[in-house]
């Protein structure tokens, strides 16, 4: 049994060689410009932030899992935005809160 971040059942389908399957919430995301490069839910709590990401819905800039706010899963729980990517420019790193794996 597969559970999603809220515990909820998902169906888990494979596909070729045992790979995950693709992502589809990578390809209905709208590619959304970053905001401002930092995380305004640390600023306001005086906390550092490990890495931050970015929404690919709206946007909006968070720090990661790593940080001690948590707000950018914090923001995908208010909003559904599924996807979000690290803001370093040299990476591609992108991750899907639905799934709970990279894409």
């Amino acid at each position: 049994m597969t559970l999603n971040i809220d515990g909820i059942e998902v169906s888990a389908r494979g596909s070729l060689n045992g790979q995950a399957p693709r992502c589809e919430h990578v390809d209905i995301s709208p590619r959304a410009e970053p905001g401002s490069p930092q995380c305004a839910g640390c600023l306001a709590l005086g906390l550092a932030w490990t890495r931050l990401l970015a929404c690919l819905t709206c946007g909006w800039v968070a720090c990661s899992d790593d940080s001690p706010g948590t707000h950018a899963r914090e923001h995908y729980r208010e909003t559904d935005h599924p996807v979000v990517a690290a803001l370093e420019p040299e990476t591609a790193w992108r991750w899907c809160y639905v799934h709970e794996r990279t894409v």
